[in-house]
């Protein structure tokens, strides 16, 4: 008996020990350890394996793109030819294809990826309403909060921050990233890399983020999804490599190309971007995926014959792996037996993935994300809701607030809540979300009705629905907002009209929905209009007529309640536009860092000579780095610590902020520069700095801003990136179109 106790105590001691060490964080390893690992593992696998580790497959129920059928996937994972599956979501379910690689001759485990873009469980606001915060801390929360949701549930990698800059509207993408500017732009791409990877990969609630698409999708001609670009090396440098750079500063641990093809050649097959820039002068050690078939796509691009050409073409141009072309997997082997494709080629990018996978921990435990009980603690948290709903309402950007009908009183006697999306709740979620069944997203109708006291009414009539072109409910919205002190107008686009493959010609508000506007003002009745979408729209008559207005974007989970809190004044809008609206699409592109021509315009039209157009002005109806705040804000005080430098010295810029309005409040105080005279053209105009303060009703603060060479550089005609001698113009304000303190320096050799 006393020997079976010994025996008892001694199995659960081990039992106890065991789990113990399960629960313990993998350490994190040297990059030489990782490597010599790396390289032994290379020496045991057949060229097959090798190429299994490139080709990445999706789960056919949660497809995000135009699926290849392929039944013996799953097979294909036990016998090691799949490296990565997407859209595969769960603890449980990633487990258990997990286990299926675990049956592979090397048992090399499986990455799991996800369009995790804003949000996982809890949804967060689109991108471009993120930036529209101007707070790189509450960005880098977002992303951290999501990577923790998405690691607790399996995800080993998200296909985000998307970073192309984007000037035009007209393309649905734009939703996804951080606007037009690539200064802000590149340190927004840095603040998400950082959220996602958390304290670094290997930590169970960091997700290895990758910088999306290398390189220049952003401007497709004519705002087209999957168009061409065509552009300079000039801009190129200058505009939309800059974000990509300071994703790879931060740690970005993986890459993904395009399906834009640049200045002729697919991003996919372009050994330019891929192993000349990023994986040569930037030495990036991570590695690249493909865009979903955008291997195969070379084939329509006219730039290979078949999948095989595209393959050889994809590979020997940097990229490394193969998101559900079918090209690696059944065409590499063949390539190399021809002597097209080197086993060095193969060998290097396999080696990058692999090194990735030992990072995140898997080779110790393939199953350490799938854990049911940490992704039960961790999704749809309290804490989590909480913050969704508090960057949702530092995105809103308050675009106009005539005699300060906002913030409204929660006293108000009988609000109308009216529009086709006043009760909507889906909308709220914006495109590139992750669809859960029974998701509580708070409507704007929801979020007014938690906020306001028993003693104020609510009516609701939806009036239109977004595309209508009837306005057969109109009279029940008009006779609904006479009986009310003031309306609520919420209008814009379904959640699914911005987006990938949603580029639209015509940006209007959509269907008859300004008209719904009109009516509504035609009562007399002050009314607050909420444009909601996931892009600039054009709405040139409400602009002019309405009494407020809101740019609520897709706020996410906690919309309705984060519009509220605006509304009512519990937060004082603080969102300036990281991208400016149009006033026409005849204007696009339409951006604020433009270069001057040799006959500028002078009043804003192209009259008497001048660059411009003789029908619009050439102004955005909203500028970039503009919104409005309930208080008002003074700026004072301009002060140079000195009027000449030398490139490596730096200049000192201070100025004062004042809050001299009733309300407490942020102002995103914005510095721009200008260099007057250069061997290349320079912008009229560039941002090179902002600080987002708070300050009381009452209350001033001194802002520093330190102008540095990196800050006066730029690409000279031999494209290196330099400084010359000059005169610079220093500019402080509140958006790019409205400067208030100027001032001057030189820069001297």
């Amino acid at each position: 008996m006393k020997r079976h106790t010994i025996l008892l105590i001694l199995s659960l001691v081990h039992l106890s020990l065991t789990l113990s060490a399960q629960k313990k964080p993998v350490q994190p390893k040297s990059a030489d350890a990782i490597d010599i690992k790396v390289k032994t593992l290379l020496a045991k696998m057949t060229l097959d394996e090798k190429i299994g580790q490139l080709n990445q497959y999706t789960s056919d129920r949660l497809a995000t793109g135009p699926l290849t059928p392929n039944s013996s996937k799953f097979n294909e994972i036990k016998t090691g030819k799949v490296g990565s599956m997407l859209n595969v979501k769960g603890a449980k379910e990633t487990r258990m294809v997990q286990e299926l690689a675990m049956q592979s001759r090397l048992k090399i485990p499986l990455l799991f990826g996800l369009d995790v873009i804003h949000g996982y469980r809890v949804t967060f606001p689109v991108p471009l309403a993120e930036a529209a915060s101007w707070d790189l801390g509450m960005i880098e929360t977002s992303a951290r909060i999501a990577g923790k949701e998405a690691a607790s549930a399996g995800i080993h990698w998200t296909f985000a921050p998307m970073v192309d800059i984007a000037r035009d509207p007209r393309w649905g993408r734009v939703m996804e990233g951080a606007g037009e500017d690539p200064y802000l732009g590149s340190l927004i791409a840095g603040a998400r890399v950082k959220g996602f990877q958390g304290k670094g990969l290997g930590s169970l609630d960091a997700i290895m983020a990758c910088a999306k698409h290398f390189a220049a999708y952003g401007a497709a001609i004519g705002g087209r999804d999957y168009n061409t670009t065509d552009m300079s090396d000039r801009t190129l440098w200058e505009v939309y490599l800059p974000p990509f750079k300071a994703a790879l500063d931060a740690g970005a641990a993986t890459f993904m190309n395009g399906f834009n093809d640049l200045n002729g050649v697919p991003a996919t097959g372009n050994s330019y971007l891929q192993r000349d820039i990023l994986k040569g002068k930037w030495a990036f050690k991570g590695f690249v995926v493909s865009d979903w078939g955008s291997i195969g796509e070379m084939v329509n691009h006219g730039f290979a014959t078949d999948n095989k050409q595209a393959g050889m073409l994809a590979i020997n141009a940097g990229s490394d792996m193969d998101m559900e072309s079918h090209s690696y997997i059944v065409n590499l082997a063949q390539l190399v037996k021809e002597e097209k494709v080197s086993v060095v080629t193969i060998n290097e990018a396999v080696k990058r993935i692999l090194r990735k996978k030992f990072e995140m921990g898997l080779f110790d435990d393939p199953y350490r994300f799938s854990n049911e009980e940490r992704e039960k603690n961790t999704l749809n948290s309290p804490e989590n809701r909480g913050a969704a709903r508090d960057i949702a309402k530092h995105s809103i950007v308050l675009l106009k607030n005539d005699n300060q009908l906002l913030p409204l009183s929660k006293t108000i006697k009988i609000i109308a809540v009216i529009g086709p999306l006043a009760k909507s709740n889906i909308d709220m979620m914006g495109f590139w979300s992750v669809k859960w069944d029974n998701d509580h997203l708070v409507s704007p109708y929801e979020g007014i009705e938690n906020k306001v006291g028993k003693t104020t009414k609510l009516l609701y009539a939806q009036g239109c629905d977004v595309t209508d072109t009837s306005k057969a409910n109109f009279s029940q919205a008009v006779a609904t907002a006479m009986q009310a002190d003031v309306v609520v107008l919420a209008v814009g686009e379904h959640f699914d009209m911005t987006g990938e493959a949603k580029s639209k010609a015509n940006i209007h508000l959509p269907g008859v929905q300004e008209d719904l506007i009109k009516a509504i003002k035609a009562t007399g009745k002050p009314i607050v209009v909420l444009t909601m979408s996931g892009r600039p729209m054009i709405f040139n008559w409400t602009a002019d007529h309405a009494d407020a207005i809101l740019q609520t974007w897709w706020l996410g989970s906690e919309a309705g309640n984060a519009i509220a809190d605006v509304l009512f004044g519990d937060y004082n809008p603080s969102g300036k536009l990281p991208i400016s609206f149009p006033r026409s699409e005849g204007q696009i592109p339409v951006y604020y860092n433009y270069k001057n021509t040799g006959r500028p315009s002078t009043n804003d039209y192209g009259t008497g000579y001048k660059s411009g157009y003789t029908d619009l002005q050439n102004s955005p109806r909203y500028a970039f780095g503009y919104g409005l705040s309930y208080t008002q804000f003074e700026l004072s005080d301009l002060k140079l610590n000195k009027i000449s430098i030398k490139p490596n010295e730096n200049i000192k810029v201070t100025c004062t902020l004042k809050n001299t309005g009733k309300y407490a409040g942020e102002e995103v105080v914005q510095l721009y520069l200008r260099d007057e005279v250069g061997s290349v053209t320079r912008p009229v105009k560039e941002l090179k700095g902002f600080e987002k303060v708070y300050l009381k009703a009452g209350e001033s603060k001194a802002v520093t801003f330190v102008i540095n060479k990196e800050k006066l550089s730029f690409y000279n005609q031999k494209m290196n990136w330099t400084t010359e001698p000059g005169t610079f113009d220093v500019m402080i304000g509140n958006s790019s179109d409205h400067i208030i303190l100027n001032s001057k320096f030189e820069l001297v050799q």
